[in-house]
């Protein structure tokens, strides 16, 4: 697994898309986003901005910080970066 933030969340956006049973055209048709650029976002093609974030995340019902919640992969190399110690979320 990639450690790039970009690769990570689209990997997030597309198992949420996923578990709903939506297409990525449903979910660009959803939040009015255009159905190449979620594409993108999902294969971490796309630098994101957190306005795009806001329109996926109330397409899906959600709260734009469930779309943040990365893999693990990315916990582990910041507790290995800070000696072991994880950084504290605000």
């Amino acid at each position: 697994m990639s450690n790039d933030p970009c690769s990570q969340f689209g990997l997030r956006l597309s198992e949420i898309r996923k578990s709903r049973g939506w297409s990525q055209e449903r979910l660009a048709s959803e939040s009015g986003l255009a159905r190449s650029y979620v594409g993108g976002v999902e294969r971490g093609q796309r630098n994101i901005a957190l306005r795009n974030i806001c329109k996926l995340a109330g397409a899906l019902g959600l709260s734009p910080s469930v779309l943040l919640v990365l893999p693990d992969s990315s916990a582990s190399a910041a507790r290995r970066s800070n000696g072991g110690i994880a950084a504290h979320p605000n």
